[in-house]
């Protein structure tokens, strides 16, 4: 596809860089006019946002040295990490932890203010798969279907390994659908049915759980692997998707935490 958009002089505008930078802010933005909607504090809300944001760069790289750490332990292979997307799990897995920090400390309702950003997690990851497409990472194994997708942009191979000249599985456009098929499910079951505090949150965690799962078995590029059997993201997901059952079903027998209700039960603390 397209790694590079433009250079002006020894500056190099990246693709990816671009669309994360556009999956953060639409995510955030997402966020804030919830927040709007569940009556929490917006100036919390924006602080968390970037908390989450600085999180999920870390974590996501964090997590790439991790599984491939005998290519980056190099020096010279630095700027590749700093290049590099990162994995989302890695990503996600270490911005909920700093957004739980952030949320004790700062004495909002806990599941409510996770309800809040969970559909624009999936948005972003919407646009950042995006970006994961123009850059040619996180590619898939060699496919014969009618849908295959062929890079031929030899930065893709050189910054990320990306094959060159053979159909591949989109696994980024795989990723994109299901994150807006999740974003879509969240905002149209969300008022429907028994409704509760973290719903929303721990739905997302399940359904991304179950299709992270599944698209990892058409990824083709290298990123680690447990017991020999499972990537690195399919056991997380074999422990996430369960725990978000549990969770779903503990706080199902909590307070409910509505838009409607809050309100009701803050006047009622008064």
């Amino acid at each position: 596809m397209y790694p590079e958009l433009f250079s002006i002089g020894p500056f190099t505008i990246y693709s990816y860089g671009v669309l994360l930078a556009a999956s953060y802010l639409l995510g955030l933005r997402l966020a804030m006019w919830r927040a709007k909607k569940w009556g929490l504090d917006s100036n919390r809300v924006l602080d968390l946002g970037i908390y989450i944001i600085i999180a999920a760069l870390v974590g996501a790289k964090l997590l790439l040295l991790i599984v491939d750490f005998d290519q980056f332990s190099r020096p010279e292979e630095l700027l590749t990490l700093a290049r590099s997307g990162g994995v989302f799990y890695g990503g996600l897995l270490l911005a909920v932890g700093v957004a739980f920090w952030y949320i004790y400390k700062h004495r909002m309702p806990f599941w409510t203010t996770c309800d809040v950003f969970a559909p624009g997690i999936a948005l972003g990851h919407v646009t950042g798969r995006l970006g994961c497409l123009a850059a040619g990472c996180c590619y898939g194994r060699p496919t014969d279907l009618p849908w295959g997708i062929t890079f031929t942009n030899p930065l893709a191979q050189a910054n990320v390994g990306t094959p060159l000249g053979i159909p591949l599985h989109p696994t980024q456009l795989y990723e994109a659908g299901a994150a807006l098929l999740i974003l879509g499910f969240l905002l149209a079951t969300e008022n429907r049915g028994r409704r509760f505090a973290g719903r929303t949150f721990w739905s997302y965690m399940f359904l991304y759980a179950i299709s992270r799962f599944i698209i990892e078995m058409y990824r083709g590029d290298p990123r680690g692997t447990v017991f020999d059997l499972l990537s690195t993201s399919q056991f997380i997901s074999v422990i996430l998707a369960p725990l978000s059952i549990v969770m779903l079903v503990l706080l199902s027998r909590a307070t409910p935490g509505t838009p409607e209700e809050l309100p009701r039960r803050r006047r009622a603390a008064a």
